[in-house]
């Protein structure tokens, strides 16, 4: 798309006009004339600020961002765009981003003539690193931009204190909840977050992605270690060629066949347990799942890719989703306050794929999901099944690995932790 950029050019006409046609000097004169010249012209080049590439000193510039109710008709017709434009525009856009999904709150820039005011570009931002240009005259064009997004290396450390847990430590130092989610992940089939006591600690070594200097999220985690009882445990990042795993010292994988938490990690609210009394039916009643407390619409993932055996509600069950991995192993998930769109029996899902959100559909007492783990047919505790784990560091990697994790262990060494106690434990181990 070509950008319209107001020059100077009057200025310079000026300043030639009178470099030549000027009164008549000596070479000398005429040498300071051309140094005057060009200090004149120099001063005549304003700066402009750039918005999406446009001068913002030869535009008048609209910012805003879409109310409730709002269409693109509303927003473009207020400066002069008649219906027609707007009709194909919306058309055109469809394969780009479709007009009506412009979201309440969402961002939107109008570059408009400076003294008629007229609309000559549309730009929406569907989200912090993308936006779209609609062109609003000529060929109408329409181009899809990401913005350049800068991504640094950071830290982060915590230390367990009574009745708190690696969720609020790590949120209370900085971190995200997609951080603290992707640590469970890592370790979640070596550690039972449930166990974790006063004084163990972590430390995270992690991408931070800005767009134009704001923060819009962490990146992957580079390296981290969970000291749990005085034990270190770590995971260190490499990629063997078939996608980035993480491993411990030894090389071997710390990912499992499935993942230890289907939904963001945040507490245990009631184990497997053969004799629960159930808190709504006031019964005994064995709970062969496993209860995970989050908020309703927390996104429920597939713990391992698989077949949807059933996607439907009973009165006990709420909204459920029952998962074949293979002969052996299935996976059930219980009170969703809804399904994944178009989610139905007999679909195909690959592990972590969102199947469905948290809700207290069925019976329920508060929002949760109920995870269910069946191995031949019989239900077990989903956090004590003990899974193969994934390929290890293969031979001919061994030696390029090694110095990864030197290096990655060096960077995770090197922070510090802050409580005087378990750094003197840390210096030790």
């Amino acid at each position: 798309m070509n950008r319209k950029i107001t020059g100077v050019v009057a200025c310079i006409a000026v300043v030639t006009l009178w470099y030549f046609f000027g009164n008549p000097a000596s070479s000398d004169e005429a040498s300071e004339l051309n140094e005057s010249g060009k200090d004149i012209m120099e001063a005549s080049v304003v700066e402009s600020n750039f918005i999406y590439g446009f001068a913002e000193n030869a535009y008048h510039i609209v910012e805003g961002t879409i109310k409730r109710n709002q269409n693109l008709s509303h927003i473009l017709t207020e400066y002069n765009v008649n219906y027609s434009v707007i009709d194909q525009i919306a058309r055109k856009s469809k394969d780009i981003f479709d007009v009506r999904k412009l979201a309440v709150d969402k961002k939107y820039i109008l570059i408009c003539d400076k003294d008629s005011l007229n609309a000559k570009y549309f730009i929406y931002e569907p989200n912090s690193t993308e936006y779209v240009v609609y062109e609003l005259e000529g060929d109408l064009n329409i181009q899809h931009e990401i913005k350049e997004i800068e991504t640094t290396v950071k830290t982060i450390s915590g230390v367990i204190k009574a009745n708190s847990s690696v969720y609020n430590v790590m949120l209370e130092e900085g971190g995200t909840t997609k951080l603290v989610d992707d640590f469970a992940d890592i370790f979640g089939w070596k550690l039972d977050f449930g166990t974790i006591q006063k004084d163990d600690y972590f430390r995270v070594v992690y991408e931070e992605m800005r767009v134009e200097g704001d923060l819009i999220g962490t990146g992957k985690i580079i390296s981290a270690e969970m000291n749990h009882w005085g034990k270190p445990m770590y995971a260190f990042s490499y990629d063997q060629g078939d996608g980035e795993d993480y491993f411990d010292e030894e090389g071997n994988s710390l990912k499992k066949a499935f993942l230890r938490y289907p939904v963001n990690f945040s507490r245990i609210s009631s184990r497997y347990n053969p004799k629960r009394f159930h808190p709504v039916a006031k019964v005994y009643r064995a709970h062969l799942g496993t209860d995970f407390a989050a908020p309703t619409g927390t996104p429920i993932k597939a713990a391992a890719d698989g077949i949807v055996e059933a996607a439907a509600y009973t009165s006990a069950n709420g909204n459920y989703v029952k998962i074949k991995h293979n002969a052996t192993y299935t996976t059930g998930y219980l009170h969703m306050s809804k399904r994944a769109s178009g989610l139905k029996a007999g679909q195909r899902v690959k592990q972590g794929q969102v199947i469905g959100y948290v809700g207290s559909t069925g019976l329920a007492t508060g929002p949760h999901l109920c995870y269910r783990f069946w191995k031949n047919g019989v239900q077990i505790d989903a956090l004590k099944v003990d899974l193969p784990p994934e390929v290890p560091i293969t031979a001919e990697h061994k030696a390029e690995y090694e110095k990864a994790m030197i290096s990655q262990r060096v960077l995770l060494d090197a922070i510090k932790i802050k409580t005087e106690k378990v750094a003197i434990a840390a210096n030790k181990n």
